[in-house]
């Protein structure tokens, strides 16, 4: 065994660790389940109430990009969250076209809720640990956040060069196709 088979074989066991915690990540904050959050909604709906939440009316074409999903899967999903009142739909004073979306009083309740759930849910896993190894836990889980978001782009970018060689129209790359799919905080 040379040195390089060692380091691909220290490499492929840190990847396969760190896939293995984030598959448990994603089972013990109940990603796998029809619902999340103690809602009756799926992953997407959660998040498209908190990324609401966080950043104000945005459009559907934003949350689509926020929440790394295509727009038919965001429009379907937003029309439900419009039907059930957690959101309203009004239009721009500057531009007709765009349709900002914001929470109503019922979405802004659920928001709390959810704020609520989210934060019993990391809390109660933070006391688990010791001081130390909580800044560990929030730096590392910043780090790869961000290590997977700049991942995504380069892959976007590459495959824009790609499309722009072969003179098609660029697609954006989407992580996840599904909107049950959508990992992002809890």
């Amino acid at each position: 065994m040379t040195a390089s088979d060692l380091k691909s074989d220290l490499e492929l066991d840190l990847i396969d660790d760190i896939r293995a915690a984030s598959r448990q990540m994603v089972r013990e904050l109940g990603f796998m389940d029809a619902t999340i959050a103690a809602t009756d909604y799926p992953p997407s709906a959660v998040h498209t109430i908190l990324e609401i939440g966080m950043h104000g009316p945005i459009t559907s074409a934003q949350l689509a990009d926020i929440l790394c999903l295509e727009k038919s899967s965001v429009s379907r999903m937003v029309r439900k969250l419009i039907d059930n009142g957690e959101l309203k739909e009004t239009s721009d004073a500057t531009d007709a076209r765009l349709k900002p979306l914001s929470l109503t009083p019922k979405g802004r309740r659920t928001l709390a809720a959810l704020h609520d759930f989210g934060r019993r849910q990391v809390s109660g896993a933070l006391t688990q640990l010791t001081d130390a190894e909580r800044r560990t836990v929030c730096e590392g889980l910043m780090l790869y956040a961000r290590a997977l978001r700049m991942d995504r782009a380069a892959e976007t970018e590459a495959e824009n060069e790609r499309q722009d060689n072969t003179s098609e129209q660029p697609k954006p790359q989407r992580r996840h196709g599904s909107s049950r799919d959508v990992v992002q905080r809890g």
